[in-house]
């Protein structure tokens, strides 16, 4: 498929969603939905597509399985138009899945398989590909088992070398000590973009904004703390940031940080200003959580823009 502008490296999975249910089923009960969504998930695949939405040419780096998930999760990125010439297929691991189980009035639920994703290196990455790219994102670092800090900061230091920009995002999957993972590879990560909940877990702060200055201190151009419903935490050089966030039905969360991540990656492509970004990023995130799965409610670029000329994101200076 040629040169990809961004390369969106990292979790694949096939998500298997519901529609909001009353409640959680007891033991032995059944319980209704509407419908039940299979559908891409996973960092890399829900930015990549959601990036296309916006008229960028992306690529996945990932790895899936030889069986059936695996086979749907590469057809739906093709059909949305993305480049999986780099997507793996493992021949002893299955495809990454998820079930999320949303419930109305409640945070979603998750239950995970985690697959080939273990498989997947930072080696996997191919050099000669990043240096065709403008940036290179990586979705769910510290939840790669196999993606060891070294090798990334190596990937992430021959693409800033190659004048390509670099994005970091995380999974955490509870308590741990992940600042020595971070450590090497955060001097060479032009944007990092955890949620606040696993700001809190890597430093032990409470506060985003002492979260992002940790992030800061430690060799990150630009650090964004995503806090849901709250907005974002924006600290780089030259400016601390807090936004809101825009008003719109919420239906599933699943996918909103990622869409937020393909906003901002968005801005970047384009040379936007920060708070720009912040727009962009947030008017996508919104629009993720609209509908079911991680990407069917993501904007298109028209349908971004025109929500933007609609509506205002209140930012303010810190």
């Amino acid at each position: 498929m040629g040169r990809a502008d961004v390369l969106c490296a990292g979790i694949v999975v096939a998500d298997h969603v519901c529609a909001p249910i009353d409640h959680v089923p007891a033991a032995g009960e059944l319980v209704t939905t509407e419908r039940f969504l299979l559908t891409i998930g996973g960092c890399a695949s829900n930015t990549a597509v959601d990036l296309v939405k916006m008229g960028v040419r992306a690529a996945v780096v990932g790895r899936v399985g030889s069986d059936i998930f695996g086979r749907i999760v590469a057809d739906m990125l093709r059909e949305h138009g993305v480049d999986v010439q780099d997507l793996q297929v493992s021949p002893t691991a299955e495809t990454s899945q998820t079930m999320i189980v949303n419930v109305v009035g409640e945070d979603r639920r998750f239950i995970h398989s985690f697959g080939s994703n273990a498989e997947f290196r930072a080696t996997d990455i191919p050099l000669d590909r990043v240096r065709q790219a403008r940036v290179l994102y990586l979705g769910g670092y510290l939840v790669m088992p196999a993606v060891e800090a070294q090798e990334l900061a190596r990937v992430f230091a021959a693409a800033r070398e190659a004048g390509v920009r670099t994005v970091l995002d995380v999974a955490v999957p509870g308590p741990g000590d992940y600042l020595p993972r971070l450590a090497p590879v955060l001097p060479h990560v032009d944007v990092f973009l955890p949620n606040d909940h696993e700001a809190r877990l890597i430093t032990g702060e409470a506060d985003p904004l002492a979260q992002a200055e940790v992030f800061r201190r430690m060799g990150v151009g630009t650090a964004v703390i995503t806090l849901g419903a709250q907005g974002a935490i924006l600290v780089n050089e030259q400016v601390r940031l807090k936004s809101g966030v825009f008003p719109v039905p919420f239906v599933d969360g699943s996918g909103g940080g990622d869409a937020f991540d393909a906003g901002f990656i968005f801005g970047m492509l384009h040379q936007m200003g920060t708070e720009d970004c912040l727009r962009y990023a947030s008017a996508l995130g919104a629009s993720c959580v609209r509908a079911i799965g991680t990407t069917p409610g993501v904007f298109t670029k028209a349908e971004c823009e025109d929500f933007l000329r609609q509506n205002a994101l209140p930012i303010e200076r810190l």
